[in-house]
Parts: structure tokens; sequence; C-alpha cells
């Protein structure tokens, strides 16, 4: 049976280490801006069958958003690098590529040229360049989504990030302590859907009310 993509939907394919917070958090504001609903593998409960899940979870979104930006060793023991982005870019062009489908798909990294010697298959593909920034990633967001019905221009972004997203950031990452990054990627799904009902608005000290 053929999944059903939800038209508002975008599956996030990027790192979760400490050092990438302020880039996982201008995607996820980022696509919010755009009236998207951020997916992601952080959904998935437990391990078992988590290929199928990922799998299902790609083929409900519209766009997917492929960060492969950390292609280094991960130094911990054994030292490895980290095939997981790579993987699931390829089950979304996979996708993209099958009848009836209407994926699309876009990469970023954070240095030109890296990609077409970290992973040359993609050669004539060219990554959205965000340099490691939030405005890179924003800048990028807005060259890959031409064609949404929904697309605030550049400024509006930054008024975005600056009024309710930069807000919101800090109240996320404040509770680091007592809310696992699931729950954070969870407030940005509700506080997506509430916004574009008109229910979100930040109290006076910043933090988000639904």
């Amino acid at each position: 049976m053929r999944t059903r993509a939800e038209q508002d939907s975008a599956f996030l394919n990027i790192p979760y280490d400490h050092r990438y917070e302020s880039i996982y958090l201008a995607f996820l504001a980022g696509l919010c801006a755009f009236g998207l609903r951020p997916r992601a593998t952080i959904e998935i409960p437990g391990a078992k069958r988590r290929l199928e899940r990922i799998i299902d979870l790609i083929r409900r979104c519209r766009y997917s958003f492929h960060d492969l930006s950390r292609v280094q060793l991960d130094l911990n023991s054994p030292p490895t690098p980290r095939f997981n982005m790579p993987s699931e870019l390829g089950l979304a062009v996979d996708w993209s590529l099958a009848a009836g489908s209407s994926h699309e798909w876009f990469v970023f990294e954070s240095r030109p040229h890296r990609l077409s010697k970290s992973l040359s298959d993609l050669n004539g593909t060219d990554p959205y360049i965000h340099e490691g920034s939030v405005n890179g990633v924003l800048r990028g967001l807005m060259n890959a989504l031409t064609r949404t019905s929904h697309r605030p221009e550049l400024a509006d972004l930054d008024e975005f990030t600056a009024t309710c997203g930069e807000p919101l950031a800090r109240y996320v990452w404040k509770e680091v302590a007592v809310c696992s990054r699931l729950e954070h990627f969870r407030i940005w799904q509700s506080w997506h859907s509430n916004r574009l009902r008109g229910k979100f608005h930040l109290s006076a000290d910043n933090s988000p009310r639904l």
C-alpha cells in the first residue's frame, strides 16, 4: 500500500550533538516559518525495526533536508565515521525516484566542494552551503523552497528568529537538564501546529504558551 505524503511535512536529517545546537534550531525554526512541520528519526522510539520506520517517516514527508556537514570521525571508541545521514539521504533519493512520488530532497553542507569528495555520487547536485551559521541555514532554505506557497522573505525570517525563534530556542535549551531532545523536538512541532492556528504566543518571560 502506497504511503501518502503529508504536504506540510519535512523530514530533517541532521546531527544532534551539542556543537550543532544553533544549526539544529535554525532548521526547526526556518521550516516552521515556511509553514512546514519538521519530522525526524528522533521521534522513532526504541531500536526495533528502526529502518522500516525511518523509510515510512521519509515517505510521509513532502520534502527532506539532509545536512552532511558532519563527515569527520566520531572519536569515541571505536573511532568511526557517521553513516546514518548519508544512508537516510539515499533512502530519500530512492523514494523521490519512485513512480508517483512527489518527494523533493535537498542537501546542505558547511563547506564548499567537500561533498564532491565525501560523496562523489552526488556530483551534479549543488548543496546549499550554510557555513555553520544560522543565517546560512535560513538563506539555504530560502533558495531551496522557491516553489512553496508559504514563502517568507529573508527579512521576515530574520525578524521571526529574533522575535520568536531565539526566545523559544532559549526556553527549549534552558530545559536541557530535565527535557530530552525528543521533548524539545515535540515542543517545536506543537508550536508549529498552534502557530498556524493563531494559538501560540510568548509570555512576558519569553517562554512559550500554547
